[in-house]
């Protein structure tokens, strides 16, 4: 990913991934999402600003080049499926941690880069008051 916007991460988001990349097998995606939670800027759920997507937030985002739009909701692994993307997938390591309004590179299939801009979040469980999601 070669756009690197400033991205925030709450400080139990990092706790529950760096435990859940503990475990995983080695993977580009893996490694990226590693060196994401090292330049980030870590903060407590309850200082997070409620325009950062988070663990388990709803997103509305666009694809830049095409223009479609998506509504995802950003999960662990074992909660992915339509709609829900795992933050082990490319788009949901991206999307980790970036503000509405900031765009970021992120590979798409066969490793085309594509460029996803964060529109609106429809839901975050920090501003919800859902901190422990």
């Amino acid at each position: 990913m070669s756009n690197k916007p400033p991205i925030t991460v709450s400080r139990l988001d990092a706790q529950r991934l760096e435990a859940l990349l503990s475990r995983a097998p080695d993977s580009d995606v893996v490694d990226a999402l590693e060196q994401e939670l090292l330049r980030a800027t870590l903060v407590p759920a309850a200082e997070m600003p409620d325009t950062v997507v988070t663990m388990n937030s709803r997103v509305k985002c666009r694809e830049e080049v095409g223009g479609r739009e998506y509504t995802l909701t950003l999960v662990y692994p074992d909660e992915a499926g339509p709609s829900k993307v795992s933050v082990l997938a490319p788009v949901g390591a991206a999307l980790l941690g970036l503000s509405v309004g900031q765009s970021i590179d992120w590979p798409g299939p066969g490793g085309k880069p594509l460029r996803m801009k964060i529109l609106e979040l429809e839901y975050q469980p920090e501003a919800a008051g859902d901190r422990e999601l």
